[in-house]
């Protein structure tokens, strides 16, 4: 990568266009905010500066703060032609060494902070060294697995953002931010969460791809602040895009983020406790030498080699674009090390040598997986496994998928089926219970639930803590399917 790409990474480089920043400043003025100071906490070159100074001509001040200075010396450079220069400061700072509680504190009138925060994640900042980052620590509260397995991998902008939020708790301000659309959502959960009084806020769809050249789902959000907590609202309004006028309410219900209320007050009574986990796929993390294939000839891993083992450890396997397509099983297996996790593996060494020595001819690249999670378990582990991953029968869902498609799947060749771990399912003994439960989840109102919790805007969309909290033996007596919902058997 060269050194101007890792800038850009590392600092989330994204100027805004300086149409942008005047439609961004256009909506909050129709909204009635007419701060007395704006800040910019990452200005770049001063399109947000420039904007505010024309769009808020009452402002007495606007204040830009950027951690590279020669992009503020080419702001500078521009100032002098600019009407309203008079009212601009600028500073170079470090957002995360800057003390924003001191400087809102400094500030008498009314605030907005306005800007486009990095659109960087901690974990990409971490592959090649990026310092653009906060102190570390686990700042969304996660605990073990998830910790480690990513799940505490969060974006930049939420840590600044919620740290924005904080500093101005107890007072009247508003927020306007570009960021990205999940983001955007998380932190008006933080704000409700943390008891943050929210007066009003709605989410701007934008064309990150048009004005950014990014491929990403991004929003102007817009928080306002107040200093009466018994006047908090923690709905919020979701707008196509920026120039639309009618929104639809987002907010959150027992601790979930609703995307369609009216949907969600209809089926509530379905929220609760989902009589099965919800469950992942296997997770091996070394597909070229855990994942066969077979040919006319032999088993063949991702190397391309070919592959002579017993058969005791190795399983039929549908990967989730096969289950989100409804694609056929295309004779894939997958070697499954043990019956639930923690097992020993060297049993296998005495039981079926040849699979052993598999293992061992790819010792190295095994041994070399880099999550903790193999580093504390057994030679050889696995994850995703347990007495449930052997039933024979499934429902099964791909969670990257657009569409709420749950499929049943049957055993292949006398084994049960074993997926990858973008898939969720649940597992019965027998094909009679899994087709009664895909009857329920297939009903309307669980169809509404689910709809009314699922952001596609999302890289996975269909999480595990939202189906986990689907009571579908509450809707035992509904007989009739949504129509949009497909169901297919899986057979040899």
């Amino acid at each position: 990568m060269s050194h101007a790409k890792r800038l850009k990474v590392e600092f989330g480089d994204f100027q805004t266009p300086k149409s942008l920043a005047h439609d961004v400043c256009a909506v909050l003025r129709s909204l009635g905010i007419s701060p007395d100071i704006v800040v910019e906490p990452t200005c770049g070159v001063g399109a947000f500066v420039c904007a505010a100074i024309q769009e808020f001509p009452s402002a007495r001040e606007v204040i830009g703060f950027e951690i590279n200075e020669p992009y503020l010396n080419q702001f500078r450079e521009s100032l002098p032609d600019l009407s309203g220069a008079e009212k601009v400061r600028l500073e170079v700072a470090d957002f995360f060494s800057k003390n924003w509680l001191e400087e809102f504190s400094e500030s008498s009138g009314s605030i907005l902070v306005l800007g486009n925060l990095p659109w960087v994640t901690n974990s990409a900042l971490g592959i090649f060294g990026g310092s653009n980052l906060p102190e570390k620590s686990n700042f969304l509260k996660q605990a073990g697995f998830d910790a480690i397995s990513g799940k505490s991998n969060f974006d930049i902008s939420e840590w600044m953002l919620l740290d924005i939020l904080l500093c101005l708790k107890g007072r009247s301000a508003d927020i306007a931010m570009l960021v990205k659309t999940a983001v955007a959502r998380k932190i008006l959960a933080h704000a409700e969460k943390q008891k943050i009084p929210v007066q009003q806020s709605s989410i701007y769809g934008i064309d990150a791809k048009k004005d950014f050249n990014a491929a990403v789902d991004a929003c102007l959000l817009v928080i306002r602040l107040t200093d009466k907590p018994g006047e908090s609202m923690y709905d919020y309004t979701v707008y196509e895009k920026i120039s639309s006028t009618h929104g639809k309410r987002v907010g959150h219900r027992r601790g979930l983020i609703v995307g369609d209320l009216e949907a969600f007050n209809s089926s509530a009574f379905l929220v609760g406790q989902c009589p099965q986990k919800w469950r992942s796929g296997v997770k091996h993390d070394a597909s070229s030498i855990m994942e066969l294939s077979r040919t006319q000839d032999a088993l063949k891993n991702g190397l391309g080699e070919s592959v002579d083992i017993e058969p005791d450890y190795v399983f039929p396997l549908l990967k989730g674009s096969d289950v989100g397509s409804g694609k056929p099983w295309r004779e894939k297996f997958v070697l499954v090390t043990q019956r639930f996790v923690g097992e020993h593996t060297e049993p296998i060494r005495q039981f079926s040598p040849k699979t052993w020595a598999y293992l061992e001819a790819h010792h190295e690249a095994l041994d070399a997986r880099g999550s903790t999670i193999y580093k504390k378990n057994p030679r050889f582990s696995v994850f995703g496994v347990g007495e449930y991953a052997f039933r024979p029968w499934r429902i099964a869902i791909c969670a990257l998928y657009k569409s709420i498609r749950f499929r049943l799947v049957g055993p292949i060749e006398g084994r049960p089926v074993m997926f990858d771990d973008t898939v969720y399912y649940l597992s019965f003994e027998s094909e009679q219970e899994a087709k009664d439960t895909l009857e329920l989840l297939s009903s309307e109102p669980a169809m509404r639930l689910l709809s009314s919790l699922i952001f596609w805007d999302e890289k996975r969309p269909i999480k595990t803590s939202l189906l986990n909290v689907l009571d579908w033996s509450k809707i035992a007596s509904v007989k009739q399917s949504a129509p949009q919902i497909e169901m297919s058997l899986t057979t040899p």
